[in-house]
């Protein structure tokens, strides 16, 4: 029988959970999610977590072999301590996710004492897409989303980069120029960024769906705002490039879809800002994991 792991993905809208066997493969019947939110309260958290283990191990075949937990969580993260310091949920700054997840193992299967690997969610979906994705066998890459919020991760050699707290590859919360001065990477090229600075020059949508629906049919604004968020991206990655020298960056996120040409508009955008030829040819691709990724990511932590 297959070692299988339990995967644990927690963002700022929902924590999902589901199991994965050794070759990746998600079971689709373990998949359970409840959303969480900016205002989630550790009360809240602490039963979001057993009731997603709980259904996920409901699946867990009888004499599997268990490979233990992996965690990708909503950073920073302290490995160390098993806790997390997520700048999306703040009520919950110092919750010990680690301990959690460990004591929703013990207490649905009542004899597995679970070893627990937590990292911050960019660092566990550059795992996945390492492992499994469009940027495997690359021997230096970057994974980022750009969604709700902008996160990275960055795998060398096929190792996770932790980096001194397990926290390298926080792209969104770099810098890019702004004409209104220093912005995050996050403030400028996330999805609830562009949607208010589309409002901002007069456009009248709510979502970055509509962003996508009203750019199709030719609002200028609306294209404006996503050519803005993926030269953001481009010249962030490009200084992440020429510091990494990297061969391949892998992007996904419910924003990156916001065009069909998002990605080919962050690649000509690192091209533009890349100053060394070893970073302009920095691959930048869509990822191929899709919604598995985050889970593939969180699972490879104890798999591998």
């Amino acid at each position: 029988m297959s070692r299988i792991a339990l995967a644990v993905d927690l963002g700022g809208t929902k924590i999902e959970a589901a199991l994965v066997d050794e070759t990746g493969a998600v079971i689709t019947a373990s998949r359970h999610r409840v959303p969480t939110g900016r205002d989630i309260t550790p009360e809240r958290l602490s039963q979001s977590v057993s009731a997603v283990v709980a259904a996920a191990l409901d699946h867990l075949p009888q004499g599997a072999d268990f490979a233990g937990a992996g965690v990708g969580s909503a950073g920073p993260v302290d490995r160390a301590a098993g806790t997390i310091h997520p700048v999306n949920m703040p009520l919950v700054m110092g919750f010990d996710l680690a301990s959690a997840v460990r004591d929703a193992v013990v207490v649905d299967t009542g004899d597995i004492d679970a070893d627990v690997t937590l990292r911050h969610d960019g660092g566990a979906l550059a795992l996945a897409e390492s492992w499994l994705g469009e940027a495997a066998g690359a021997r230096a890459s970057l994974s980022i989303v750009v969604s709700t919020g902008v996160g990275g991760g960055i795998v060398i050699g096929g190792e996770p980069i932790g980096g001194s707290s397990g926290n390298a590859g926080h792209l969104g919360q770099t810098h890019v120029a702004e004409q209104n001065g220093e912005l995050t990477l996050e403030e400028v090229a996330s999805g609830p960024a562009s949607v208010t600075w589309a409002q901002l020059q007069g456009w009248q949508g709510t979502a970055g769906e509509q962003l996508g629906e009203d750019a199709r049919r030719g609002d200028r604004t609306a294209r404006a705002a996503i050519e803005r968020s993926a030269h953001a991206v481009g010249r962030a990655l490009a200084d992440a490039s020429t510091l990494l020298d990297l061969e391949v960056v892998a992007i996904s996120g419910g924003f990156s879809f916001v065009s069909d040409d998002y990605v080919e508009l962050v690649q000509a955008a690192l091209n533009d800002w890349a100053e060394l030829p070893y970073a302009q040819n920095t691959r930048v691709v869509r990822s191929g994991l899709g919604p598995d990724g985050p889970l593939i990511g969180a699972a490879a932590l104890a798999l591998r």
